[in-house]
């Protein structure tokens, strides 16, 4: 007797592409809290505030290499962060790790991991899950293909 199995995970999920498809240009155009009070988040990957992250462009290479640029606002100084990246849209992560001058990604052992909860060519949400109140909270971040 044969049995044939098929995941529906990723139709189910929205993810609808591979490593591949997160290679590129995203413009972070949306931040939202589910489950937090605005008080509640201090900070996000390390810089001052998640808002300093709203319009930020990341450049995400095939190689693993890439960055993030944080526009300057009146809150927040402009900021270019080099970072290592990798995802796997079938185990539903993304995760980074910062890169400063004369680092070698293989020896930072600090990072962040995300969960991918859409992927397509016009759309990518990661979810940034955070413990608060005995519960799992998320900061939850919407991008869109940076326009050529």
């Amino acid at each position: 007797m044969l049995q044939s199995c098929s995941s529906t995970k990723n139709a189910s999920t929205g993810i609808n592409g591979g490593r591949g498809t997160v290679t590129g240009t995203w413009v972070l155009n949306n931040i939202a809290l589910e489950g937090l009070p605005d008080q509640a988040v201090q900070g996000l990957f390390g810089e001052k505030s998640y808002k300093c992250f709203q319009g930020s462009t990341w450049k995400l290479t095939n190689s693993g290499n890439g960055s993030y640029t944080l526009p300057s606002s009146s809150t927040c100084g402009e900021v270019m962060q080099t970072i290592f990246w990798s995802a796997t849209p079938s185990e539903e992560t993304f995760q980074f790790k910062k890169i400063f001058e004369g680092d070698k990604a293989k020896n930072v052992t600090e990072g962040y991991r995300l969960v991918l909860t859409q992927l397509s060519k016009g759309n990518m949400v990661l979810k940034s899950p955070i413990e608060f109140g005995g519960k799992t909270a998320n900061i939850v971040l919407t991008f869109s293909p940076a326009a050529n």
